[in-house]
């Protein structure tokens, strides 16, 4: 049977997703082309090679329309022969690339793909792709869901309420994410642009104490009303930011890296994706870790590393609360948090973070998994090949 291995993997610095931030003025297509070129330099391969480029991005729309990935591919300069699509599963949109890549190699589809993801919040908004006034959802969902669904905020305050979070809680885990952030090198992963050589959000200074002084981000009387359990401990230091930012990562089989000379870094051991209740929305992470491990014959004990995206500090400690994973393993090097959420770029960014985490720590196994809007969730299992 054949294997899936990623032989190469890179992501630019996350810049601020404002007017302000040092990424502002790259276009997403360029944004990504460049990560795109830097992916195929690093691992020495000819362009031509590779069999399908598979892109994920969230607000597909404006700037980011059309098929960015394709024309990220030609704005790098590379062969006009050579496939492209982008796709979107949210939040989770390119780790749900690397599921399809990964799944063509092992079906015997292609030989080398590359997985990617951009998203530039500066200039492509969140909900860029709903008008005012549009319904995105229909009759059927309204009869279905009668009360309505809830901007994520008000998830991360239920999912508060229900497993009992305390705003100290989050405030912690928050600042904690940007020490470890502050603290950990990039560099093997990083391909600078713009100017920018570091991640931008990450604000090494974060305490509790200036945490605790930020007022709820999302505190509304309409949700309180509906919610009375909600107490609005969900605030902009224990939420992501926005951000621009790409990925990206090759993948091939062990047979083909070894005939192109190529270095397996990690094999893609085990995939999984789920749904889960739309309301809640983003605590899917739960049942994906869960059936992931399943899947790869694997116990929570035997993952050495753990990514679970920091949309919200909320989810991360539900999450931790739910599987009784060891939080000194969960995200080593900070997350979303800290490093920043550029959404269709988030899943390679992570995926490329965890690879050299276990190279640098001599680690067998991680998993990552990230909650997406709607209810749904991917998670994956890389075992380190890198030594």
């Amino acid at each position: 049977m054949r294997d899936a291995v990623i032989v190469e993997a890179v992501r630019t610095p996350i810049g601020k997703g404002k007017p302000t931030g040092a990424l502002h003025g790259v276009h997403p297509v360029d944004l990504l082309a460049h990560t795109l070129r830097q992916l195929i330099e690093r691992a020495g391969v000819a362009p031509e090679l590779v069999d399908d480029v598979i892109g994920g991005c969230v607000d597909q729309v404006a700037e980011q329309a059309m098929n960015t990935t394709r024309y990220a591919w030609l704005a790098a300069g590379f062969p006009d022969s050579v496939p492209a699509v982008t796709v979107d599963r949210q939040c989770g949109s390119s780790q749900q690339a690397i599921h399809f890549a990964a799944q063509g190699v092992m079906s015997g589809s292609y030989d080398l793909v590359v997985a990617c993801g951009v998203e530039s919040m500066s200039r492509v908004p969140m909900w860029s792709n709903v008008p005012a006034g549009a319904d995105p959802f229909g009759p059927g969902m309204a009869a279905r869901f009668p009360d309505g669904l809830v901007p994520q905020g008000i998830s991360a305050e239920l999912i508060s309420a229900k497993w009992s979070l305390s705003r100290e809680q989050m405030d912690a885990f928050s600042a904690g994410s940007h020490a470890k952030a502050a603290a950990a090198d990039f560099s093997a992963e990083l391909a600078p642009i713009a100017g920018l050589t570091r991640d931008e959000s990450i604000r090494p200074s974060t305490t509790v104490e200036i945490l605790s002084g930020l007022k709820p981000a999302f505190q509304d009387p309409g949700y309180g009303e509906r919610f009375p359990q909600i107490d609005w401990s969900v605030t902009a230091g224990n939420t992501s930011p926005t951000n621009d930012g790409a990925a990206a990562v090759l993948i091939t089989t062990s047979e083909v890296a070894a005939r192109l000379g190529l270095r397996p870094l990690a094999r893609l051991h085990s995939f999984a994706v789920t749904g889960s209740d739309p309301l809640l929305m983003l605590t899917g992470v739960i049942p994906a870790t869960e059936k992931v491990l399943r899947r790869a014959g694997l116990e929570l004990g035997d993952i050495d590393l753990f990514e679970v995206n920091e949309a919200f500090a909320s989810v991360v400690l539900a999450w931790l609360q739910e599987t009784g994973a060891d939080p000194a393993k969960v995200n080593v090097k900070g997350g979303a948090i800290a490093l920043g959420h550029p959404l269709g770029a988030s899943g390679a960014r992570i995926m490329t973070t965890l690879v050299n985490a276990l190279r640098e720590r001599g680690a067998r196994y991680g998993l990552q998994t990230m909650c997406e809007a709607g209810g749904l969730a991917n998670a994956t299992i890389i075992e380190n090949l890198a030594g």
